[in-house]
């Protein structure tokens, strides 16, 4: 078992239930886990086996029903809804379907738009980006908007926005859905280099079998129950 400075999120006992036309639904029941600094996850399951549910608790967009969560050492529900947004802006980073970049911004300003958030000088912000937009591919297309861009370079953006501001966690939420083939492949060995390379540490939520053959660790959810979780060899 690995010593508790390497564990990025713990979930203990935790439950979400939803109410549904008067029907309340139980998304996740009874959950224990624990992610580790350099993970590489991914949550998959049928529809309505909590994958989502677990994603948004890991990132601090939902509060369980019942049961306690800690993300970098603390627990989330002892924490003020101001407390809960600083951490998802300096902890986490989210990389979602739709890459949720902003229209009017180019690629260089909205993976600066973070580090701008957390108030970093504008000389750091602009090195880190250009730097990271180099390692990601995108040089020569930094100052074009997203309209201008494919769907892999802009879900490329989103990444290199989600890991500019250095966070303990990164949750790419069905990260290759609206991408073809080949950029879904070149996207997640892009994310698994980063892994390698850097540590960043991954959870996906996923459907697509080519995110689930390339992640290190499967855990496979079913009626909001952890059914498996398992660790490939190295």
């Amino acid at each position: 078992m690995s010593d508790a400075a390497e564990i990025v999120v713990r979930l203990e006992q935790v439950t979400r239930v939803y109410q549904q036309d008067s029907q309340a639904v139980r998304a996740l029941d009874g959950i224990d886990l624990e992610i580790h600094r350099g993970d590489f996850a991914v949550l998959v399951g049928p529809s309505g086996s909590g994958k989502t549910t677990l994603l948004n608790l890991i990132g601090g967009l939902d509060s369980p029903t019942t049961g306690r969560i800690w993300i970098a050492g603390t627990e989330t529900g002892r924490m003020s809804k101001g407390e809960l947004s600083e951490m998802r802006l300096r902890k986490i980073g989210f990389v979602f379907q739709e890459f949720n970049l902003i229209p009017v911004l180019s690629a260089l300003e909205n993976v600066e738009f973070v580090m701008l958030l957390q108030g970093k000088p504008e000389a750091e912000r602009h090195a880190r980006s250009m730097d990271l937009l180099k390692e990601l591919g995108l040089q020569g297309l930094e100052h074009r908007r997203p309209a201008e861009l494919s769907g892999g370079q802009q879900q490329r953006v989103a990444v290199a926005r989600a890991i500019a501001a250095e966070p303990v966690i990164v949750l790419p939420d069905e990260p290759t859905a609206n991408l073809d083939s080949k950029a879904g492949a070149a996207l997640m060995d892009l994310m698994r280099r980063l892994n390698e390379d850097k540590g960043v540490t991954f959870v996906f939520s996923t459907h697509d079998p080519m995110v689930v053959e390339r992640a290190r660790r499967v855990i496979r959810l079913r009626d909001g129950r952890i059914e498996s979780d398992e660790r490939k060899p190295a």
